[in-house]
């Protein structure tokens, strides 16, 4: 969505962040940096939160189906009538009861690295690196090295890069990704057309937080950084990141909660309204940002 507002934003008439082609550029430096830190952050965070909660409730169901095929089968084996009789007989003699004599021996002390490296080898187990590192993590950490590191830029940025053909190539995928993804999410929201037993004031109450409370967090959280120096005091860079805070829900959730198939129904309920009110209150809330930075 970002990518889409800002050159918008920047070739209009009158618009307070100067020349269009430095604000185009700037910008959507901005937004790139803002996409990568929020896959990084959607893949590695978010991710494992769907990915418990939604095997929690699979193994409720799993207990629930097995307490009542119990039941039904205790229910059906039971005798009836008086002449069934109860015998009680221990399983074990007097002798087994007694309890095996144990010897204590004491436990090998473990090193402070041997610990550190056996909580980073439960954690590798436990953790979907290959879910983890997704194309959109992937993209990111490889974008973050070529900013980062000088030698590389040169050879990839810019007209005058000896293999500057990998950042044209990169530029037209890229070009081609946005009505992509725009397709796919209008596939994604007609499934929230079908509806699902989702309360109303759930989606409300969703809304409300999203386009009201979040946003207004927004202002005084960044206005709050301008103030004690956190953050550098730039038009461009400030509407950017009041922006973030009026957006509708990221894509990925959906892509998340479709590759568990775990509230699948009710994401897409949740993510139709949410796009379907996302033109009014964009508008509205850039119309204020704008008036703010200028």
């Amino acid at each position: 969505m970002l990518l889409i507002i800002i050159p918008a934003v920047c070739r209009e008439r009158g618009s307070p962040f100067g020349d269009p082609d430095v604000c185009s550029e700037y910008g959507m430096g901005y937004a790139s940096l803002s996409m990568a830190i929020g896959a990084i952050y959607l893949w590695s965070y978010v991710y494992n939160i769907i990915r418990i909660s939604s095997s929690r409730n699979s193994e409720e169901v799993e207990i629930n189906d097995l307490s009542i095929t119990k039941s039904s089968t205790e229910s059906s084996m039971t005798p009836s009538g008086s002449s069934s009789k109860e015998v009680t007989e221990p399983l074990l003699s007097s002798n087994q009861l007694a309890l095996p004599q144990t010897r204590f021996e004491e436990k090998p002390q473990v090193s402070f690295l041997d610990k550190i490296k056996q909580y980073f080898e439960m954690l590798l187990q436990k953790m979907n690196l290959k879910r983890l590192f997704a194309p959109s993590t992937i993209g990111a950490i490889a974008g973050f090295v070529v900013g980062l590191l000088p030698q590389i830029r040169r050879l990839l940025i810019g007209d005058t890069a000896p293999v500057h053909v990998i950042q044209d190539t990169a530029l037209l995928l890229g070009d081609g990704a946005i009505p992509a993804v725009t397709l796919i999410l209008g596939g994604n929201l007609l499934r929230g057309l079908e509806g699902s037993g989702i309360q109303k004031s759930v989606i409300l109450g969703i809304i409300i937080v999203r386009y009201v409370a979040l946003p207004l967090l927004g202002i005084v959280v960044v206005k709050g950084a301008i103030r004690f120096g956190l953050v550098h005091q730039n038009p461009l860079y400030e509407f950017v990141l009041l922006l973030q805070f009026a957006l509708p829900p990221a894509m990925n959730i959906g892509t998340m909660s479709q590759l568990f198939g775990a509230g699948e129904s009710e994401c897409s309920v949740i993510m139709l309204w949410c796009y379907v009110l996302a033109s009014l209150t964009l508008t509205l809330w850039s119309t204020l940002f704008l008036w703010l930075v200028a």
